[in-house]
């Protein structure tokens, strides 16, 4: 028992940092090629920024789905909006200091963020996913991205700063695709440990699926995030780092939770989704709102997130 304890959190903690290291591996080289065919800056940014960095929601989903365990990818894809809605803005200012925000932004954005969790959450608290109900999900995000889109023309613009001047051979351009491909491959693999070990600690330790993937595994997969906005705040880009940010948390919202039961429909703890995703609506609601009040994201902003994120672990008694 100890010792197949072990390799299961083995498994999970290699799989983290295989599906981190791939995610940004396969973001960063895809970036490149769509630089190098001139897709517009815009679309580099508002699709395979927000999409690539939540990757690994994307392939754990379909994954999970697959083999038959859909908790896992829900309480993932809601775990994760929460994680980075809270504790990822909330580690922000302590990492690379204060920065400010634009209040229009953040309420457009904000807003069809919410609006997609609440989407989301009214679905899978039903107990069941249907194709139609996983399509409308996954067609929901194309159409939130192109309402928001006014709010995010400068983020888009800012974010050309990070797309590599591509004077490079068709060697260079292969060795893109190449690694672009291996990264993909890498978050699968990855994926596919993780969820095999959040299986065995569900089962050795009598704790559902969802809760392990809610709070332990978005942890993991809300890694991506945490580097590119990191990255960006180091850069003075303060619009691109709070635009992914809540971007990421409508891809979860919408794609991460609909791309599985699209094609594996299945059964899901309604319940647990319903308590779960209210407070991660709550959450979000709490950092939109003093985001466009305060119109900066320092360490007395950073602490109240953290500290709505913690109080998240209360559920664990309620449910």
């Amino acid at each position: 028992m100890a010792i197949e304890i072990i390799i299961a959190i083995v498994a999970l903690i290699l799989g983290i940092v295989l599906m981190t290291y791939s995610s940004d591996k396969a973001v960063e080289h895809s970036v490149k090629i769509a630089s190098a065919l001139r897709i517009s800056p815009l679309l580099i940014g508002l699709v395979l920024v927000s999409i690539g960095t939540d990757l690994p929601e994307i392939v754990n989903s379909i994954i999970s789905c697959a083999i038959g365990h859909a908790d896992i990818e829900l309480g993932d894809s809601l775990g994760s909006v929460l994680t980075q809605m809270t504790l990822v803005i909330g580690l922000l200012p302590f990492l690379v200091g204060k920065f400010k925000v634009k209040r229009k932004e953040v309420l457009i954005i904000g807003a069809f963020e919410v609006l997609a969790l609440i989407l989301a959450v009214s679905i899978a608290e039903k107990g069941y996913f249907t194709r139609i109900n996983a399509l409308f999900l996954v067609a929901s995000w194309p159409v939130f991205i192109l309402l928001a889109r006014s709010a995010t023309a400068n983020n888009a613009k800012e974010k050309k700063h990070l797309v590599a001047r591509n004077n490079e051979s068709n060697f260079h351009h292969l060795r893109h695709w190449v690694i672009a491909i291996l990264g993909f491959v890498g978050i699968a693999i990855g994926a596919y440990a993780v969820i095999q070990s959040v299986i065995t600690l569900s089962a050795v330790f009598h704790v559902s699926e969802y809760f392990i993937s809610f709070f332990v595994m978005a942890i993991g997969t809300s890694l991506p995030e945490l580097v590119v906005e990191v990255m960006a705040l180091r850069k003075k880009q303060y619009g691109l780092a709070i635009g992914d940010a809540i971007g990421s948390c409508m891809v979860d919202a919408s794609v991460s939770v609909g791309i599985g039961q699209l094609f594996f429909p299945q059964a899901v703890s309604g319940e647990l989704a319903l308590i779960t995703g209210l407070y991660a609506i709550f959450g979000s609601i709490v950092v939109v709102l003093t985001l466009a009040l305060r119109e900066k994201v320092d360490k007395k902003a950073g602490a109240l997130f953290i500290l709505v994120y913690l109080l998240s672990y209360a559920l664990l008694r309620v449910t």
